[in-house]
């Protein structure tokens, strides 16, 4: 009688797994990086907007096929401080690297940010001027990232972190 009862409620557990399917993505079927699209347009149109936000862009590198692309983003969507100094201070901008589009031009403009592996993290200011490339793997911990590490990286290349004014009396 268990076996049965026990069969019965997996069985339904599964048809309400099944019956949600629309609604939830798993990570194979989240797409952050649009091949199709003119990325030269997304990041003017990224830097635009951080202008008007007084913030900075982050532009996360890789692509839909890159685990630990798709990794970071579930980690920091997670963490609600890393999530938050995310929404603060940054517009962020996926560019895509893919044997669909490698955005040679975009990569180049950049330094080649690619020779770090991916994800890559290139911040660019107001202007939209590269301040700095990262390499993600200095972020890593385990088999998703430091915690401690991407806070450390956001806050140290966020816009306050680079006014003059916020070492006037240090």
């Amino acid at each position: 009688m268990k076996k049965i009862l026990t069969l019965l409620i997996s069985f339904g557990i599964l048809a309400g797994i099944q019956a949600q399917t629309g609604s939830v993505k798993t990570s194979t079927e989240i797409k952050l990086y649009h091949p199709e699209e003119n990325a030269s347009q997304g990041i003017r149109e990224a830097v635009t907007k951080a202008v008007a936000e007084k913030k900075h862009v982050l532009i996360q590198a890789g692509g839909n096929w890159c685990s630990w692309c798709i990794e970071f983003n579930r980690f920091c969507k997670m963490d609600p401080q890393i999530d938050s100094v995310l929404d603060a201070d940054f517009v962020i901008y996926h560019l895509n690297y893919s044997k669909e589009n490698l955005n040679k031009d975009v990569f180049a403009k950049y330094g080649y940010p690619q020779r770090f592996g991916f994800p890559v993290f290139i911040i660019l200011d107001e202007k939209g001027n590269r301040l700095h490339t990262q390499n993600s793997g200095y972020l890593e911990a385990g088999k998703s990232y430091s915690r401690e590490k991407v806070l450390d990286f956001l806050l140290s290349w966020n816009s306050r972190a680079l006014d003059p004014s916020s070492y006037i009396n240090q």
